[in-house]
């Protein structure tokens, strides 16, 4: 059942427009770029858009997780759906007590702009700043992006 409602949200909320955004809070946080979303009896599991934070088992995945924790944990926050991805998650912009999560955690070097998958291009503007100070991930000049270390483990065979 939930995760008919999830796919109908994210179908129909696009639709109404930039408005369309869901009210709830963060009750759980899994990586640095998915969260566990909760208004009122509808949880919903929601990948931020426009980024990739680097996995758990890869160098910053753990401190991306805690920058998003952070950010959001227990947290009200608000959604602008924009879809779905193949996992079921619903795709968002998220809001957490007023800030920008997606782009704070571009901005702190936590997390990349997804290449693939970016519709706000404004995002590569805080990328560049943080790489150019090294914050965050940008710290380590072999910085590897999620995609590429899970295309490599994946031809690894694992």
């Amino acid at each position: 059942m939930r995760r008919l409602l999830s796919a109908a949200l994210a179908l129909v909320l696009p639709i109404l427009g930039q408005a369309a955004e869901l009210e709830g809070r963060v009750v759980g946080v899994h990586d640095g770029d998915s969260i566990t979303f909760l208004a009122g009896r509808l949880e919903l599991k929601v990948r931020l858009a426009d980024i990739d934070a680097p996995e758990l088992g890869q160098a910053f995945g753990q401190r991306s997780k805690q920058s998003l924790s952070d950010l959001c944990f227990g947290k009200p926050a608000a959604l602008a759906i924009q879809g779905s991805d193949r996992y079921e998650r619903t795709l968002a912009r998220v809001r957490c007590a007023g800030v920008d999560a997606n782009r704070e955690q571009v901005r702190r070097g936590m997390a990349w702009v997804f290449d693939r998958y970016v519709k706000d291009r404004s995002l590569y503007s805080d990328q560049e700043a943080a790489r150019s100070t090294g914050r965050g991930l940008w710290a380590d000049p072999k910085a590897m992006p999620p995609w590429a270390w899970r295309r490599a483990k994946r031809n690894l065979g694992g």
